[in-house]
């Protein structure tokens, strides 16, 4: 190793840069552990009284380690939580709740999404998030995203609203809520390193 280090420096001084540091093979195989126990299987809470909640905004985030889906509900938290189902579908497809209007959703895989809140402010009945059925997310760019393929609105009905997400395959993913939003990962794959 040694004498390779010193070759690559003489080559380096010959070619007229500054031979300061060279990279140990320990630097260069850093990595990120990534490891999760996630799994992939149905997340929900369904147990939540209904309350009339609208939802304001869908956003996403591209991590080291995963793709982040987030959902935007002013006045709901872990304490006040929203109702929520986050499953895998068995085809590239949502089915629209009360018409069945099959929404194809693009990727290896497809999660579907379904909240507890509207796109209709329950007050006013005044659009506030401005989706339509099978059309992708409004202000969602997926570009530079390594697991999400798609997002598609598939409708708001009855105080719910569902959404469909492809992803590049089955990865594990995770749900949780903080204040005013729900939150959505889904893993780059299922090693333990990005």
């Amino acid at each position: 190793m040694r004498r390779w280090t010193t070759a690559l420096a003489a080559v380096m001084l010959a070619a007229g840069v500054a031979a300061t540091t060279v990279p140990t093979a320990s630097a260069v195989t850093a990595t990120t552990d990534c490891s999760t126990a996630w799994g992939s299987l149905d997340r929900q809470d369904r147990t939540v009284p209904y309350q009339p909640q609208a939802l304001t905004n869908v956003r996403t985030g591209a991590h080291e380690c995963f793709d982040r889906l987030v959902i935007d509900v002013p006045g709901t938290s872990p304490e006040n939580p929203l109702a929520y189902r986050v499953h895998y579908m068995n085809a590239n497809v949502v089915y629209q709740a009360g018409s069945g209007t099959p929404i194809p959703v693009s990727g290896g895989a497809v999660l579907e999404i379904v909240v507890g809140a509207s796109t209709y402010d329950p007050a006013t009945w005044q659009k506030v998030y401005p989706a339509r059925s099978g059309d992708p997310l409004p202000g969602v760019d997926l570009t530079g995203h390594r697991t999400f393929v798609d997002a598609r609105f598939a409708g708001s009905l009855e105080g719910e609203s569902q959404f469909g997400l492809g992803v590049r395959a089955r990865l594990p993913f995770q749900v949780f809520q903080l204040d005013n939003r729900l939150v959505i990962d889904v893993a780059h794959s299922w090693s333990t390193t990005a």
